[in-house]
């Protein structure tokens, strides 16, 4: 019984001071209205796609396919995702007979993408930090 509380005492001294290290933190998490972590750039093929983007002016579905070597059904769910946040604009059209698909990053896409690097740079530093 003893073992357990004392067991438990640790573990919130540790929290504590994880807790004050976070909460010590400048730039992404110290902004109270964006501590809630962007679960929709955080999967990888969405933050893949939006990285490619973001050093590309616009990339095809096939482009993308290819450098995330993933599956059209995959891709294209995770683009309307995107698509439907309002990070990434799509354009259809056809190139002769065939349908293309050009992807580009949004205003608002490279900020959510910005503010999630930022996030993660905190962390990292966070937990760096002894």
């Amino acid at each position: 019984m003893a073992k357990r509380q004392e067991a438990t005492e640790r573990r919130q001294v540790i929290s504590g001071n994880k807790r004050k290290r976070l909460e010590g933190l400048t730039g992404y998490l110290a902004d109270p209205g964006a501590r809630d972590f962007d679960r929709l750039v955080y999967e990888r093929v969405r933050l893949g796609m939006m990285s490619a983007l973001t050093v590309n002016r616009s990339l095809t579905f096939s482009d993308l396919k290819n450098l995330l070597q993933t599956t059209d059904g995959n891709l294209s769910v995770h683009a309307r995702k995107l698509e439907d946040a309002g990070y990434v604009a799509c354009k259809k059209s056809f190139a002769g007979r065939f349908p293309r698909t050009e992807y580009r990053l949004t205003p608002k896409g490279r900020r959510a993408l910005e503010r999630y690097l930022d996030h993660m740079e905190a962390l990292i530093r966070a937990t760096r930090e002894e």
